[in-house]
């Protein structure tokens, strides 16, 4: 079975350029295969990685729902032949990783279907990778729904902010209610001026008893990268952020 890496926080605290930073230090390890999984409908992890996205399983629903309304569907396959057809085509290979984005459906409805779509497919491949690494919406539904078979360690990305550590608390909470049980689950803090935590921040996180794996410092060169359209993940080896992130990796053991 491979290692199993779950990111989740509110939106806006630098959640998907934490995972996207992750997802490189894996790879520059020799970790893999890694398997990359974009479980957010509002996708951009690929931005934060360089790489194209052709099409989503969001955007094939669509295409396959159309082809059946117009009945384009190829002769001589079922509708569950062209499915798997469809579906496997979502997958995005690239030289250390793969990659599922779930995007999103168009106009109204439920994103029920997709989202078991997402979870089949990662069933289907888990078995041929190291590690999956899984970018979170601003909540736990994928998490819940069970879209990742087991959860290894669960990384909790908070600003560095009071609100930020009171939302990720509830995100604990809930992993606790629901008994998802993770091998290992910590807080990691994003954009801390000068790498400090500040003791009120220290003290809130004290208070809801999450475990802290580290801090991340406010990063200029990221802040650059966001602004350009540039992807962050393939910032230097010394920039402060990826040598931050790559401390509290190896001391929680990846």
């Amino acid at each position: 079975m491979p290692h199993t890496i779950a990111v989740a926080g509110k939106g806006g605290v630098g959640k998907t350029t934490t995972c996207g930073m992750l997802i490189d230090y894996l790879c520059k390890k020799n970790r893999g295969p890694v398997l990359v999984v974009d479980a957010d409908a509002n996708s951009n992890l690929n931005e934060v990685l360089g790489v194209e996205v052709e099409t989503s399983l969001g955007a094939i629903r669509e295409e396959m729902a159309q082809a059946e309304l117009k009945g384009t569907i190829p002769k001589g396959m079922t509708k569950a032949d062209y499915a798997e057809f469809k579906f496997n085509s979502a997958l995005i290979e690239e030289d250390d990783f793969d990659m599922l984005v779930m995007g999103r459906t168009q106009g109204k409805g439920c994103y029920c279907y997709v989202n078991g779509v997402l979870k089949t497919q990662v069933d289907k491949y888990a078995k041929n990778y190291s590690y999956i690494v899984m970018d979170n919406e601003a909540g736990l539904e994928h998490v819940a729904r069970g879209t990742l078979p087991h959860v290894d360690t669960m990384l909790l990305i908070s600003d560095c902010s009071r609100r930020g550590v009171q939302a990720v608390a509830r995100v604990a909470e809930m992993i606790n209610e629901m008994e998802l049980k993770p091998t290992q689950m910590g807080l990691i803090i994003n954009r801390a001026p000068g790498g400090v935590l500040d003791d009120g921040i220290r003290t809130e996180i004290e208070k809801h008893g999450l475990k802290l794996f580290g801090v991340l410092p406010q990063d200029e060169a990221v802040y650059r990268c966001d602004c350009n359209g540039e992807p962050s993940a393939k910032l230097p080896e010394n920039d402060p952020m990826k040598v931050a992130l790559k401390g509290i990796m190896q001391s929680i053991g990846l």
